[in-house]
């Protein structure tokens, strides 16, 4: 065909018989419309045989996708009501950028346990990049990577073991304590619980970084620093950004947020050399012999001393990495679960009678909760856990990227795609709960 097609060529180009001109004009007409009409058929087909691999879902418009029909609030909602429409896995592009949305438990399990590894990559945001100082936490480090492996070695080996927790229990009660002396002398007064829950958290998270709490007025403004700096840093983290849609124009940072939590971060940074400096100072009072009761003091003897006693080495910015989950993602959640709970226990006085019951009967008028009562507390159990199942602290969870291709609920979720679990909607399916929105 290419031979003959060359032979013709140059009878087509000659002219010295202007009564084939005519012929010669419709044919290479003929001929140009045909190889176009085979182009596009082929395209058209090589487009419906990607397209038909992926979810559905709706169509979104030119350059910006679907991102002007869902807003910049509750994205979980706007997810829930896609999901009645296209069903519990689909699509939708932001952008340049593919996201799959999963809506129901069997998929839920299939991306976080049967197929974990696959799902385990993390497309952080800006935002999240600059708060963890470049992604040198566990939270948003890519899971290849081997410094996250070795990080999560530490957490689990060294900082999280049950004899270390144990160690710090006097210290997370004294903090409790101190929170509930303060609401026995503010009787009559309104509470904030949501003020009053973040002081206790934190204030107990930095008891086990520094193995004890923080002294004096030096202490007092950090903490006060901390909390506005954390709870506005969750705030720019869960916000959509267009720099993370469009990486094209990312250096223009046009809603600010990257600017802006650049600023945080250097208040933050500021803060941690502030309690870096603390625990050195205390580390120094310390016998050599003594045991490091203290995160912080244990994380500095890994970045100072590498590999010694079979130790894993960490730098400076992934011990800063490490203290940010802590702090921030230790504290913004718990608070939220609590505020939650008690405005539904506040809401519902006979499930707040049941409840005082139970701890009466368990713990006793006159005794003070312990942690090693609440494995016997089984309704105050069942209503946090009621609480979790409607106000999840993270309707979307963290999203995920999967590192290679992989099919789901057959279809194709393509490597490089960002995942979310609509956990929320999950949460209120009819289909599982028989009264889903009923407490």
């Amino acid at each position: 065909m290419l031979q003959t097609a060359y032979t013709l060529y140059p009878w087509l180009l000659d002219l010295s018989k202007p009564k084939d001109g005519l012929f010669r004009a419709i044919l290479s007409f003929v001929m140009v419309i045909l190889a176009i009409s085979l182009w596009h058929l082929w395209f058209v087909k090589k487009s419906k045989k990607i397209v038909a691999q992926l979810p559905p879902g709706p169509r979104g418009l030119p350059i910006v996708g679907y991102l002007p029909f869902l807003g910049t609030d509750n994205l979980h909602l706007s997810f829930t009501e896609l999901a009645a429409t296209y069903g519990p896995s689909f699509k939708l592009w932001l952008g340049n950028k593919l996201c799959v949305v999963i809506s129901s438990p069997e998929l839920a399990k299939e991306v976080v346990r049967d197929h974990d590894v696959t799902f385990s990559e993390r497309d952080p945001p800006i935002a999240a990049q600059v708060a963890s100082f470049g992604c040198n936490d566990i939270s948003f480090d890519s899971y290849s990577n081997p410094r996250w492996k070795n990080k999560r070695k530490v957490l689990a080996t060294e900082l999280l073991t049950n004899a270390r927790l144990n160690a710090c229990y006097g210290l997370r009660r004294e903090q409790v304590m101190n929170g509930l002396k303060d609401v026995y002398e503010n009787v009559g007064k309104p509470i904030d619980i949501g003020k009053w829950t973040y002081l206790v958290a934190l204030n107990a998270a930095i008891s086990m970084i520094l193995g004890g709490e923080l002294p004096g007025e030096k202490g007092a403004a950090i903490e006060g620093n901390l909390k506005e700096n954390s709870s506005e840093s969750m705030v720019l983290m869960g916000k959509p950004n267009v720099s993370d849609i469009f990486p094209a124009i990312a250096r223009f940072d046009i809603q600010g947020i990257e600017r802006r939590m650049r600023k945080i971060s250097q208040q933050f940074n500021r803060l941690l050399e502030s309690v870096i400096e603390m625990a050195i100072d205390k580390e120094k009072d310390k016998k050599s012999s003594e045991q490091k009761l203290g995160f912080l003091e244990l994380l500095l003897h890994l970045e100072r001393n590498n590999n010694e006693d079979n130790a894993s080495p960490l730098t400076m910015d992934e011990v800063k990495g490490l203290l940010v989950d802590i702090l921030v993602g230790g504290t913004d959640t718990t608070t939220t679960m609590v505020e939650w709970t008690m405005a539904e226990l506040m809401q519902r006085p006979e499930i707040m009678e049941e409840v005082k019951k139970e701890l009466s009967d368990v713990v006793g008028v006159n005794n003070t909760v312990e942690e090693f009562h609440l494995s016997n507390l089984s309704y105050l159990n069942a209503v946090i856990k009621e609480t979790f199942r409607l106000h999840p602290a993270l309707p979307l969870l963290v999203p995920r990227c999967p590192a290679r291709s992989i099919h789901l609920n057959g279809y194709t979720i393509p490597k490089g795609s960002r995942l979310f679990i609509n956990m929320w909607c999950i949460h209120r399916d009819p289909g599982i709960w028989e009264n889903p929105l009923e407490f």
